[in-house]
C-alpha cells in the first residue's frame, strides 16, 4: 500500500513532537537499527549513561496512529545493559525512538531521539508480457505484491540488464499491479529483471528510504524485432547446368547481391513495411553473430533436409483463403506434384527474394526464410545478418507461401523472430507458368432476388484484372432448425459456385454469400459476407371450423418446399364500440415439419365479426413475412337466448327472453334479428328486431307448441332451450240451430283453434230424471241430431276436445217442430219448371253469340286472351252473385262464356288479379296490321290500357339485397332495384356484406334462361364490380345504349380506357385493342350512329376478348326516330350475329338498365321468334321480362315502338320469303 494511505491528521502531531525532541538531543545518541525480520533493536551508548540517572527507558512511537510503547533497560552492572528489542508490526513506516532517563519514575525525562524506517514486504511474483500495441518496444509487467494493511510503500524500483548494461528506474504510477514500459529497444535481450518496493519518509528534513528484499525469481525478456523492409520476389528462368554443376548446386544455396534478373523474369513487389534509411540495426555494444546452422538445400524438393525446420501452414500467419477442391470447381486445373523440370526441359525455375534491413535500433542476428508448398510441410532457411538476397530453385508445381522474418538470438533470452504480416503467395503450374497472388477482394456485393427460388449476385472489382469468380453460399436457416425438422438440403453446408446465378433456393430461407476472385488456381481474399432472405410462400387452404359462440378452430396447410421460423396467427375484431381496433397477434406457432397445422382460438365474443390471418415469418434479420392473402372472415355464432316469461291471453302469447349476462350485449353484436318459432300443427314464425327482446305471438288455441327463440347472425344461429306449451282448446263460438224438423235438428258453430273433435250432448228439458240423452262425437263444426221427439225442447251442449283436453261447454236450447202437411211442394215444382226454361234460354243465347263472334272464336282456338280492360264498367255486381256465376261457369271453356260475361258488364280480370297472373295477348302476324290499327285508335288508347296493366307486374317481388345500407350507394336510381331471385351475384374471396352485389339481373332469352344480363350504367364506384361481372360471367359482348353524358347530365361512367394504354380496374386490367370510327363503317349512312370497340380483359393469367357495341342515337326515356327504325334493327342483327359465335350472356345497359335495355332485349328475342313462328305475344313477352327485372320497357312510347319494329320485321320477312338473305335465322324452337 502506498505511503499516502497512512498520512492523516496524526502526521502533523508526530512532526511537532519530533522537532521538539530533536531540539534536546546531543551529538551522541542511542543506537536504533531494523533487522530483516522487522525488529527494531535499540542499544545504549556509553555517552547515554550519566551519574545522576538510575532509570533508563525507551519510548517507541508509531507514526501511523501515534501509539507509544515503553521499554526499560535492565541488568545494569559494570557494563552497558543488553539491547532492547521491539517487534514492529508495520512495514514501510518510520518509528521515533526516544531515550528517557531519571532517578525515579517521576523524574524521567527525554534526553535523546532517533528515527528509524522499516522495510516494506518484498514483491511476491512478476509476469512479463508483450505490450500488444507495440511488442517491439513495449512490455507489460504484472506485479503481485503483499496487500496487507500493515505494508506501506511509495514507489517501485525496476532493475535489469540491457545487454551488459545495468539499468534501474523508480516508478510511482502503476494501476492494480500493472506497469507498462514502452521505451525498450526492439530485438534486445533484457535479463535479471527484478522489482523492489520502496518506502520513504522525511523526518525533520532528513530523508529516509528503505528497499524491500527481492522476493521473486528474476525474469528475462526479449522484445520482438522488426521485420525486414521491402521484401520483393522474382521468378527467374535459367538455363539448366551440367550434371556436375547441378550436384554441386545441391550443397548450398546462392547468395549474390549483385545478380541481375533474367530477361524473361517477372517480378512481384510487395511492400510489407515502410523502408528505412539505415542499413543496420546493430548497436555499438551489441554486435551479434549468427550461431545457427547455415546449411540448407539449394534444390528444395518434397523431402525435408535433416537440418531444416518443419513448419505447418496452420502455424504461420499466411493469408486465409477458401480451400478449393476439384469437386467444387471441376473446370479448374490445379497443379499436381509433377516435376517442373520434366515439363520445361533445359530451363529451371528460380525463386529470388530481396529485402532491406529492419528499422533502426533493431538488434538482429540474421533472417529466416519460410517456404511452404500447399499440401506439404514447410521448410525454413536461415541467412546471416549481412545478407539480403536469397535464391532457390523450384522443382515442384503448386501453391507457395513465402515469408521472410528477422531473427534475434544474442544473450540468455530465448530466440525471437519478427511477426509475419503477410505471406507472399504465388502459384506455379506444371508447365512452369506462375500466377501472382490475388490481393483484391470483390467490393459492393449485392444480391437481387429474381423469384422465390433464384437470386442474382453482382459485385465490382478492378477493371484491369479479368478474374474469374467463386460464389460461396451457405444457408443460415439450416442452423436454426432441428435435425429432425430440416427441410433444406442444397445449401446447409457451404457450396461454391462458378456462376453468379444461385438456383434451387428455398422460399423463406436465410443465406450468406461470400465472393472470391480467382485467377487460375489462385484464389483471392473473401469479400465481406452479405446476407439475404427470401419471402416464405405463405399458407394455403385456410379453413375455419366453429366451436360454438366463443371458439373456432383454424386449420391450414403449408407448401412442401418452404422454410420459416414460425406461424403468426392474428385476429381483427370488428368492435363497434372501439373504432381503433387493430390486428392482434394471438399466437406464434414455431415451425414444424407437419404439412397441416391447426389451433383453437377461444374467448371470442359471440355474434361478433372477426378476421383471421396466418402469416409465415422467416429466419433472418429483419424478419420477412407472407402473406396477407391468407385471410378468413367469420361471424361467431350468437349465444343461446333464454326464455324468461310466457303468458297466454286472448289468443296472444307474450314471450320475453334474455341474451347473455347483460342485455346490452345484443345491441353491440351483429345480430340482425330474433326469430320466435312456435311449432305445432302449424309452424308460426315471427321476426323481432335485435334491439327488442319481447314480443306477442298469435297462436291458435288447443294446440301443443314447441316454442324457441332463435338468435341469428349472417352465417349462423343459436336456439334457446325449447319450451313446450299446451293451450286450452277454445269453446265453440256462434252456436245456433238450423233445419229444425219434427225429429231432427242441425247445430252449427264456428270452429276456433286446433280441435281434434267435438262432443255434443242433448237432453229433454223438464224431465224429472236425466231423461234420454242424445250424445254424438263429431269432427266438424256441424252436427244433425236425429230420432228426436216432435214438439220437444232439448238442452244441448257442445265441447271442444284437443289433445284430451276439454274446453268449457257451450249451451243452446232447441225445439223440434209439430207434424204438418207440406204446402211448399207446389212452389217447388213451379220453380223447377221455371229453371228449365231459363237454362234453355241461356243455351240459345250462347249459340247466337258464338256465331256473331266467329273471329273471336278463331283467336280463342289459338290461345288468345282478350284485353278485358277495354270493356270495364263502372257498376260492379254483388260479390255473392259474381262468385256463384263463376262457380257454375268454371266447368266450361273460357272462350264460351267470356263474351257472355262481358255482355253483362262482368270483367273477371280486374286489376287486382293482374298482379298474380301473366298477361298475354297473342296475335297472328297476318292480322298484325289490323291489330295495330285497332290498338292505335283514339290516340293509342288500347296501348295505354295494356301498359297500365304492365305497371302492376312484379310489385310484390322482393329486392331486399338492394335495400341494404352498404348497397344503396351502388344504385344509380333509388326506384330501379334488382329482384333478389334473379340478381347477378359476384364471387368474392372476402365474405363481407354487400361484396356480392351489383345492380344487374339475368333475363331469359330465346335460347337460354340466362341469355342476357340487364344492368345499369356503371357508376365510378361500381365500374370495378362491372368488369368483375364480365370476367366471372364469361361475357364477351357488351351492348351500351347510351352516351356517358346526355343533356348535360351524367348517364353512365366512362368505364373503359380513354386511349390504348392499359388501365387497371381493381385486379382486372383493360386494354383497348380496336375502336372503329364512323368512317370505317361506310356501308350505310346510318351506321355512323354506333361505335364498335374491342377490349382485352385480363385477370392474373386469364385473358378474355370483349366486343363493345355502343349505340349513341337513342334518347333517354324515348325511342329512335321513325326513320331510324330500320337502323336499330340492323344494330340488333349485328349484335346477334356476333353472339352466335361467342359464349356467355350478353350484357346490356343504358343508364337505368330498364328502358332502352328492355326494348333492345325484346327486339332481339322477337327477331329470333318471328323466324320460326307466325304469331307474336308482345304483351306476354314484356310481362315475363318485368318478372325478372323491374320496369323493363320503361315507357309506353317504347312499348309502341316495339310493335312498330315487329311490323317492319314481318314486312321484310314476307318480302324476302324464300330468299336465303333473311333478316335472321335460328333453328332453335320457340320459347315464347
Amino acid at each position: 500500500m502506498h505511503w499516502e494511505l497512512h498520512r492523516g491528521a496524526a502526521c502533523s502531531m508526530v512532526l511537532f513532537i519530533a522537532c521538539f525532541l530533536f531540539a534536546i538531543k546531543s551529538a551522541a545518541a542511542i543506537s536504533a537499527t531494523v533487522s530483516d525480520d522487522n525488529k527494531i533493536i535499540v542499544s545504549l551508548q556509553p555517552s547515554d549513561v550519566t551519574n545522576g540517572s538510575s532509570l533508563y527507558y525507551v519510548k517507541i512511537t508509531q507514526s501511523v496512529n501515534l501509539t507509544n510503547y515503553k521499554l526499560q533497560f535492565k541488568d545494569f552492572n559494570s557494563t552497558l545493559p543488553p539491547p532492547v528489542v521491539f517487534n514492529a508490526s508495520y512495514h514501510g513506516i518510520y518509528y521515533l525512538v526516544t531515550l528517557l532517563t531519571g532517578s525515579s519514575k517521576s523524574t524521567v525525562k527525554p534526553v535523546h531521539l532517533v528515527a528509524v524506517l522499516t522495510k516494506p514486504l518484498p514483491v511476491n511474483s512478476v509476469a512479463v508480457y508483450d505490450y500488444k500495441q507495440s511488442p517491439q518496444t513495449g512490455v507489460l509487467f504484472d506485479i503481485q505484491y503483499p496487500k496487507q494493511t500493515t505494508n506501506f510503500f511509495s514507489r517501485l524500483k525496476l532493475s535489469y540488464f540491457e545487454g551488459s548494461y545495468y539499468r534501474t528506474s523508480l516508478h510511482k504510477d502503476f494501476l492494480k499491479g500493472k506497469l507498462i514500459f514502452n521505451t525498450w529497444l526492439p530485438g534486445t535481450c533484457y535479463s535479471n529483471i527484478t522489482f523492489q518496493l520502496v518506502a520513504e519518509a522525511n523526518v525533520n528534513r532528513v530523508p529516509l528510504m528503505e528497499y524491500s528484499a527481492v522476493g521473486h525469481e528474476p525474469k528475462h525478456h526479449r522484445t520482438a524485432p522488426y521485420p525486414p523492409s521491402n521484401v520483393s520476389m522474382k521468378i527467374v528462368y535459367k538455363r539448366r547446368q551440367s550434371e556436375g554443376e547441378i550436384h554441386a548446386g545441391h550443397e548450398h544455396y546462392f547468395l549474390n547481391t549483385n545478380k541481375t534478373a533474367d530477361e524473361r523474369s517477372n517480378a512481384i513487389d510487395t511492400e510489407i513495411s515502410d523502408p528505412t534509411a539505415n542499413q543496420s540495426a546493430e548497436r555499438g555494444d551489441n554486435k551479434f553473430t549468427n550461431d545457427a546452422d547455415k546449411k540448407t538445400k539449394a534444390n528444395w524438393a518434397l523431402e525435408l533436409h535433416p537440418d531444416s525446420k518443419e513448419i505447418s501452414a496452420s502455424g504461420s500467419d499466411y493469408l486465409d483463403i477458401m480451400n478449393v477442391t476439384e469437386e467444387d470447381s471441376p473446370n479448374v486445373i490445379y497443379a499436381t506434384t509433377a516435376s517442373v523440370r520434366s515439363v520445361i526441359g533445359p530451363e529451371t525455375v528460380w525463386l529470388v527474394l530481396q529485402w532491406f534491413p529492419p528499422k533502426s535500433y533493431t538488434a538482429y542476428d540474421g533472417f529466416n526464410i519460410y517456404i511452404q508448398r500447399e499440401g506439404n510441410p514447410g521448410q525454413v532457411f536461415t541467412v546471416e545478418n549481412d545478407s539480403y538476397v536469397f535464391e532457390l530453385e523450384l522443382q515442384e508445381a503448386g501453391k507457395y507461401n513465402v515469408n521472410v522474418t528477422t531473427v534475434s538470438s544474442f544473450g540468455i533470452c530465448p530466440t525471437r523472430e519478427s511477426s509475419t504480416k503477410k505471406a507472399l503467395t504465388f502459384y506455379l503450374s506444371s508447365f512452369g507458368k506462375w500466377f501472382k497472388e490475388i490481393t483484391e477482394s470483390p467490393q459492393n456485393i449485392a444480391v437481387k432476388v429474381l423469384n422465390s427460388i433464384t437470386a442474382h449476385v453482382s459485385w465490382t472489382h478492378s477493371q484491369d484484372n479479368n478474374y474469374d469468380s467463386i460464389v460461396s453460399i451457405v444457408s443460415l436457416s439450416c442452423q436454426q432448425q432441428l435435425e429432425g425438422q430440416r427441410i433444406e438440403s442444397h445449401y446447409c453446408y457451404k457450396v461454391n459456385l462458378s456462376s453468379n446465378i444461385i438456383e434451387n433456393l428455398m422460399p423463406g430461407a436465410y443465406y450468406q454469400v461470400v465472393v472470391y476472385l480467382k485467377n487460375g488456381p489462385a484464389v483471392g481474399p473473401p469479400s465481406l459476407p452479405v446476407t439475404f432472405g427470401l419471402k416464405p410462400s405463405g399458407v394455403k387452404n385456410l379453413i375455419l371450423y366453429p366451436l360454438g359462440p366463443t371458439a373456432v378452430v383454424l386449420t391450414w396447410s403449408r407448401p412442401y418446399s418452404v422454410v420459416f421460423k414460425k406461424y403468426v396467427v392474428e385476429m381483427y375484431h370488428h368492435d363497434p364500440l372501439n373504432q381503433n381496433s387493430k390486428w392482434k397477434t394471438i399466437q406464434d406457432i414455431p415451425f414444424t415439419i407437419a404439412l397441416t397445422t391447426s389451433m383453437t382460438v377461444t374467448n371470442l365474443q359471440p355474434a361478433s365479426r372477426y378476421e383471421f390471418r396466418v402469416t409465415m415469418v422467416s429466419w433472418g434479420e429483419p424478419e420477412m413475412s407472407c402473406c396477407d392473402r391468407s385471410l378468413m372472415s367469420y361471424i361467431t355464432a350468437p349465444l343461446a337466448p333464454k326464455i324468461t316469461w310466457l303468458e297466454y291471453s286472448k289468443n296472444l302469447l307474450s314471450v320475453s327472453w334474455t341474451y347473455g349476462d347483460v342485455t346490452t350485449e345484443a345491441s353491440n353484436s351483429t345480430l340482425p334479428y330474433w326469430l320466435v318459432v312456435a311449432v305445432g300443427r302449424r309452424i308460426i314464425k315471427k321476426s323481432v328486431p335485435h334491439s327488442t327482446m319481447t314480443t306477442l305471438l298469435r297462436l291458435p288455441p288447443g294446440d301443443i307448441y314447441n316454442l324457441t327463440v332463435v338468435a341469428y347472425t349472417e352465417g349462423s344461429s343459436n336456439s334457446s332451450a325449447p319450451r313446450i306449451i299446451q293451450l286450452q282448446p277454445a269453446s265453440p263460438k256462434s252456436l245456433f240451430a238450423v233445419n229444425k224438423t219434427q225429429t231432427s235438428v242441425t247445430l252449427l258453430w264456428v270452429e276456433e283453434g286446433v280441435i281434434d273433435h267435438y262432443e255434443v250432448t242433448c237432453k229433454q228439458v223438464g224431465a224429472r230424471d236425466e231423461g234420454k240423452k242424445e250424445e254424438a262425437t263429431v269432427y266438424s263444426p256441424i252436427v244433425t241430431l236425429t230420432n228426436l221427439v216432435p214438439s220437444t225442447s232439448y238442452n244441448c251442449s257442445v265441447t271442444s276436445v284437443s289433445y284430451e283436453r276439454y274446453s268449457a261447454p257451450v249451451f243452446i236450447t232447441v225445439s223440434t217442430t209439430v207434424t204438418e202437411v207440406n204446402s211448399n211442394m207446389v212452389v217447388i215444382s213451379a220453380l223447377a219448371i221455371l229453371s228449365i226454361l231459363l237454362i234453355g234460354l241461356l243455351l240459345i243465347t250462347l249459340f247466337v253469340l258464338r256465331r256473331k263472334h266467329l273471329q273471336h272464336a278463331r283467336n280463342c282456338g289459338a290461345g288468345i286472351f282478350v284485353n278485358f280492360a277495354t270493356l270495364e264498367r263502372d257498376g260492379k255486381l254483388p260479390f255473392n252473385w259474381r262468385r256463384s256465376i263463376f262457380a257454375v261457369l268454371a266447368l266450361l271453356p273460357s272462350c264460351l262464356w267470356t263474351d257472355y260475361l262481358l255482355a253483362f258488364g262482368i270483367n273477371p280480370w280486374n286489376k287486382y288479379a293482374l298482379k298474380k297472373r301473366k298477361l298475354a295477348n297473342p296475335v297472328q302476324l297476318d292480322d298484325f296490321e289490323l291489330y295495330l290499327k285497332d290498338m292505335g285508335r283514339d290516340s293509342d288508347y288500347k296501348f295505354s290500357l295494356q301498359f297500365e296493366d304492365l305497371k302492376l307486374v312484379g310489385q310484390d317481388i322482393p329486392h331486399d339485397a338492394a335495400e341494404l345500407p352498404v348497397n344503396r350507394c351502388k344504385n344509380r336510381y333509388t326506384n330501379i332495384l334488382p329482384y333478389d331471385f334473379s340478381r347477378v351475384k359476384l364471387r368474392s374471396l372476402h365474405n363481407e356484406e354487400g361484396s356480392d352485389y351489383i345492380n344487374a339481373n339475368y333475363i331469359p332469352g330465346f335460347n337460354s334462361a340466362r341469355e342476357y344480363i340487364a344492368t345499369q350504367g356503371p357508376l365510378p364506384e361500381t365500374r370495378n364490380d362491372f368488369w368483375k361481372m364480365i370476367m366471372q360471367q364469361k361475357s364477351c359482348i357488351i351492348v351500351m345504349l347510351t352516351q356517358c353524358t346526355e343533356r348535360r347530365r351524367v348517364k353512365c361512367d366512362h368505364y373503359w380506357p380513354f386511349n390504348e394504354q392499359p388501365v387497371g380496374y381493381g385486379d382486372i386490367t383493360i386494354e383497348t385493342v380496336f375502336e372503329s370510327e364512323p368512317s370505317d363503317q361506310a356501308e350505310e349512312t346510318y351506321q355512323s350512329e354506333w361505335i364498335i370497340r374491342e377490349f382485352n380483359v385480363s385477370y392474373a393469367d386469364e385473358i378474355q376478348r370483349v366486343i363493345h357495341y355502343n349505340y349513341m342515337a337513342w334518347p333517354d326515356h324515348g325511342v329512335p326516330t321513325a326513320s331510324a327504325t330500320e337502323n336499330i334493327l340492323q344494330f340488333v342483327q349485328l349484335v346477334r350475329q356476333e353472339a352466335m359465335e361467342r359464349p356467355g350472356p350478353i350484357v346490356v345497359h343504358c343508364s337505368a338498365g330498364v328502358g332502352r335495355t328492355g326494348t333492345f332485349i325484346a327486339l332481339d328475342r322477337l327477331m329470333q321468334h318471328i323466324q320460326e313462328h307466325e304469331y307474336v305475344d308482345i304483351l306476354g313477352l314484356v310481362t315475363e321480362m318485368r318478372t325478372y327485372r323491374t320496369s323493363m320497357v320503361q315507357t309506353e312510347e317504347q312499348y309502341i315502338f316495339i310493335h312498330r319494329c315487329v311490323q317492319l320485321m314481318w314486312k321484310k320477312r314476307k318480302q324476302q320469303y324464300g330468299n336465303s338473305d333473311v333478316i335472321y335465322e335460328n333453328s332453335r324452337p320457340s320459347q315464347l
